[in-house]
């Protein structure tokens, strides 16, 4: 059963939006970790590294490649990947586990420096979460669900200031719902407010 606003009933009676609906991949993901706040620098990089590979392309590509992003980024601990060379790069580029790309390859080992560079400045973590906005979006519609916000706009500057790079503002509005800063759910949702962020 489909309501008119874009949500789908599933076979477990649990209303989710269309995208969330159509693989099991993106259902197990939307179900429980879409949305969920994510606290740790490690886990915060990564997700900045996969939003960045995501450009473009769709979000079940990304999500069908993540254990091969971890493994060739190990495990996405900054540390590790600002180390990287440009052999590594050449090496990455042979991968075909992963998105094959080399601006964001090289992106995500410039976020890796960005990211132990802000450490003297609170940490990503910290930084990120400081432009939770005030409000968070009550779609009821999928078509009522922004791409940007003032807030992904300011976030998107702030973080290029600090060296990151692929960092745009529709990247970052990603990142801020994919990491629980706002809550982008459905009104309808089974998982609208379950991130203990808003209620």
């Amino acid at each position: 059963m489909t309501p008119d606003n874009g949500t789908i009933i599933g076979p477990d009676g649990l209303a989710r939006p269309s995208w969330a609906a159509s693989d099991p991949l993106l259902q197990a993901y939307y179900d429980h970790e879409w949305g969920m706040p994510v606290r740790d620098e490690q886990g915060m990089y990564e997700r900045i590294s996969l939003e960045a590979f995501q450009a473009g392309l769709s979000w079940a590509t990304i999500l069908r490649k993540r254990e091969a992003f971890r493994e060739a980024f190990l495990d996405f601990h900054p540390e590790s990947v600002a180390a990287f060379t440009e052999s590594d790069v050449e090496r990455l580029m042979l991968n075909a586990g992963i998105v094959r790309n080399r601006l964001k390859i090289q992106a995500a080992i410039t976020n890796a420096k960005a990211t132990i560079a802000l450490r003297e400045d609170g940490g990503l973590v910290d930084f990120v979460w400081s432009f939770q906005p005030h409000n968070t979006p009550a779609p009821r519609t999928l078509t009522e669900i922004p791409t940007t916000s003032p807030e992904s706009i300011a976030l998107s500057k702030a973080l290029r200031k600090k060296g990151f790079a692929f960092v745009g503002p529709t990247t970052m509005y990603a990142l801020m719902e994919a990491v629980g800063i706002i809550d982008t759910h459905l009104l309808d949702s089974h998982r609208r407010g379950t991130s203990g962020v808003w209620t």
